[in-house]
């Protein structure tokens, strides 16, 4: 997949449930049915921020809004209001390295299953195309 930005800041906030302060995704490079890259610049003001380092349960919450993002983003295509989703568990998560302020993230998620609103997803985030946290995640949406 190339990296050109698709979707900038405004239209990936408008997708996602969450709202500032606890938006973690700020664009969205490439999209298909079974897989997205998303992105993060890390800003000082982040809540994740500490001493300017971006912490491990904001690399988690980057992983689990681009997973949102995706499915969001299926059900803008088709015209019609995604439901709230929930991450059902996190599987084999490592994390080998933590951002700082002003780098750029990106989270490419590859779909493995998805089945009556439930869906398994494998996440693989870099900086500067180095590995720095990879993991499985199921979510659930809501009826």
């Amino acid at each position: 997949m190339e990296t050109t930005i698709v979707l900038e800041k405004e239209a990936v906030e408008n997708l996602l449930p969450q709202k500032f302060p606890f938006v973690m995704v700020d664009r969205m490079f490439a999209y298909s049915e079974t897989s997205l890259i998303s992105g993060l610049n890390i800003k000082k003001d982040n809540i994740f921020v500490d001493q300017n380092i971006f912490l491990e349960a904001g690399l988690i919450e980057h992983m689990a809004q681009s997973v949102a993002l995706h499915t969001s983003y299926q059900f803008f295509l088709k015209n019609e209001t995604a439901p709230t989703g929930y991450i059902g568990s996190l599987k084999d998560i490592e994390i080998k390295k933590l951002p700082e302020i002003t780098d750029t993230i990106q989270s490419t998620i590859t779909i493995l299953q998805e089945f009556a609103g439930i869906t398994m997803v494998n996440i693989v985030t870099t900086l500067n195309d180095e590995e720095i946290a990879k993991g499985q995640m199921k979510t659930v949406l809501a009826k």
